[in-house]
């Protein structure tokens, strides 16, 4: 009863283009097409989840990301007002609230709805490419399975890996699911609405040269901590240091790497503060005996995170220094890490060696590529002036945020996009 009202009051509007398949984008996506609209769901890469695919466990409850993007990958799934385009990016968008043309150009998968995730293609293929899930600390073959509950099921090929007339993969596929013939493709869409939901990157952290990242192998930063601990990450779950695989007996978190610097980042990034704690729970739970030092400027755990802030900070395993590092270098012959930082509180600065330092970087939006139409601020995050229709933005394409407040985020940008919807059919 409920979806006959709500498909008669937006099904015969325009659909909704959602930009971005993380879990801001999923979130609009779900909510406007349950609420009875038409959706397109937008991604550039071969499959949905963003970077929450590639976490290990949310903070604060440490439970892992796939049982919340599963029961949004099955919502999708079910229903049947959502267009999905992977491997899409949004080239064009034209005209004005209610009824925009939007252009999208379509790369090839090289693998076809036929693929029954057999395997037998990656067996055969004799090519390795550079795993950007793991942030290329693995490598996978050249036709790959993204992650293992990926979104679209499939296998796809980057083909700039393969080797030149190589046909192992197709060959190989009893199911003929390989078509390395697919060109790319350009499809042209009228929706009445376009939600921006992007996501965000890791701050690029060489640029704050007295950190040691990208000079020395035992600096990681955040993102690559979380791969680390993921059970599907490179070291299958085993935290280790990167120059001899050996368990990291002491490790330190340096805050604000790149953020809350006029230099680099001058607004805090909201979610790493939290972050280091998770992560240092994980090591407190894979080597027990290991020390952990966090070294920050502020903490910053508002609301129901403050909770987590003293739970994890009561393990007498974990040191808590207030005070900016001010420069990491390499113990000569060793690879450890002596790391120079200020105790505010006791006023003293030392010198203090670890096996492992990981780094805070801060994250920055991804909005270079969105087509012309969307107003952004200093720091290009996506700005848009309340009351101006028919563009928006959700998530951290917008302003830092942990995930639930970006599935808040979400839901919030859904409903402008079904006001903007039901305003359309109105006016029209």
């Amino acid at each position: 009863m409920t979806d006959t009202l709500e498909a008669s009051r937006y099904g015969d509007g325009k659909p909704i283009l959602v930009i971005g398949g993380g879990i801001a984008g999923l979130t609009t996506a779900i909510e406007a097409a349950e609420a009875g609209c038409q959706v397109i769901l937008v991604e550039k890469a071969p499959y949905l989840g963003g970077r929450v695919a590639r976490m290990h466990q949310y903070f604060p409850k440490l439970c892992p990301p796939t049982c919340g993007l599963e029961i949004n990958f099955r919502r999708l799934r079910e229903n049947p007002r959502v267009t999905l385009l992977t491997l899409a990016k949004v080239e064009e968008i034209k005209g004005g609230p209610g009824d925009y043309e939007v252009k999208i150009l379509l790369a090839p998968r090289f693998v076809t709805q036929a693929c029954t995730l057999c395997g037998e293609c990656a067996q055969a293929c004799p090519a390795e490419r550079a795993d950007e899930f793991n942030y290329g600390m693995s490598k996978t073959k050249a036709v790959y399975l993204p992650y293992a509950t990926a979104l679209p099921a499939s296998y796809v090929i980057d083909r700039a890996a393969c080797p030149e007339g190589c046909k192992a993969c197709k060959e190989a596929c009893v199911y003929g699911a390989i078509d390395l013939d697919q060109k790319a493709e350009r499809k042209t869409f009228r929706v009445a609405a376009v939600v921006a939901a992007t996501g965000w990157a890791p701050y690029d952290v060489t640029k704050v040269g007295n950190l040691g990242f990208g000079k020395y192998p035992n600096v990681v930063t955040n993102f690559i901590m979380e791969r680390l601990a993921a059970v599907d990450g490179p070291t299958r779950g085993r935290i280790l240091r990167p120059s001899d695989g050996k368990e990291p007996k002491t490790v330190a978190f340096v805050q604000c790497a790149g953020s809350r610097d006029e230099n680099h980042l001058p607004y805090c990034s909201a979610v790493c503060c939290a972050a280091s704690l998770k992560q240092a729970s994980y090591i407190c739970a894979l080597y027990p005996q290991a020390a952990i030092t966090i070294f920050y400027i502020d903490v910053r755990t508002p609301g129901r995170l403050e909770k987590f802030y003293a739970s994890v900070a009561a393990d007498e395993k974990i040191r808590v220094v207030k005070g900016k590092v001010a420069k990491v270098e390499e113990e000569a012959g060793t690879a450890d890490l002596l790391v120079t930082a200020e105790d505010v509180l006791s006023g003293k600065k030392g010198t203090h060696k670890f096996d492992l330092v990981v780094l805070a970087a801060g994250i920055v939006p991804q909005t270079d590529g969105l087509p012309g139409g969307f107003e952004f601020d200093e720091f290009k995050f996506l700005s848009l002036p309340d009351g101006k229709a028919g563009l928006y933005g959700a998530g951290c394409a917008r302003r830092p945020g942990e995930v639930s407040a970006s599935v808040q985020d979400a839901t919030g940008a859904a409903l402008k996009a079904l006001q903007c919807v039901a305003r359309s059919m109105h006016n029209g």
